[in-house]
């Protein structure tokens, strides 16, 4: 009897080595990829690369977003990217945690309040239709201090 809860607690410490390693091995995938992507960022040689700082306890309160975003981490790919742009002089900017980027037109300035989540087509009475992200990346671009 005492041989087979042997067995059983070995193969359960058997296991959890292997979840553990599996977990270690998806956050190294993850840390080489923040790295590539930061490097291929910074060495396309911007004048400036602007990011907004974002607000991430406010993104950890949705239930739906909050596992997807804690998987990103978003902070460690910010800071990468402000010490790359350093060691290859591009200026860094980080925009105003209430810019707001998604609910400005780009094209005539414009804000919409009522603007939701799902909403992913940015559409004004100025005529202008464009993907959201797309919109509030041109409104970064135009970010000034």
């Amino acid at each position: 009897m005492e041989l087979m809860s042997i067995g059983k607690f070995a193969k359960h410490v058997g296991v959890n080595v292997v979840i553990r390693n599996l977990y270690k091995r998806l956050h190294d995938i993850r840390t080489n990829h923040l790295h590539q992507c930061s490097n291929e960022i910074v060495k396309t040689k911007p004048s400036r690369i602007v990011m907004e700082h974002l607000n991430v306890k406010g993104l950890m309160k949705n239930k739906h977003l909050a596992k997807a975003v804690a998987e990103q981490k978003l902070y460690e790919f910010k800071r990468q990217i402000q010490y790359k742009c350093e060691k290859y002089g591009v200026e860094f900017v980080e925009a105003d945690r209430w810019f707001p980027s998604s609910k400005t037109c780009s094209s005539c300035g414009q804000i919409k309040s009522g603007l939701r989540l799902k909403d992913r087509l940015f559409i004004c009475s100025c005529g202008l239709k464009l993907d959201r992200d797309l919109n509030a990346s041109i409104n970064l671009a135009n970010y000034s201090i």
